[in-house]
């Protein structure tokens, strides 16, 4: 197998352009990851608003659940 000496710039300039092409030809991928990120930021936000800071034992809750 070959190996190529390759400069931080050059190789700075190779991984901006794959970025580039991936983000241009796929936007399905930039798409997908924004709808993941508002999502979990929204499901944060619910979480954050539930918390009322009353704690439940681990045993009532499954009380609750096996009856």
């Amino acid at each position: 197998m070959e190996t190529f000496n390759i400069s931080k710039a050059e190789l700075k300039e190779l991984m901006k352009e794959a970025l580039v092409s991936v983000l241009t030809e796929r936007k399905d991928l930039v798409e997908d990851a924004v709808s993941e990120a508002i999502l979990d930021m929204k499901l944060g936000l619910a979480i954050e608003e539930g918390d009322m800071g009353d704690y439940v034992s681990e045993l009532e809750i499954m009380d609750k659940l096996l009856d």
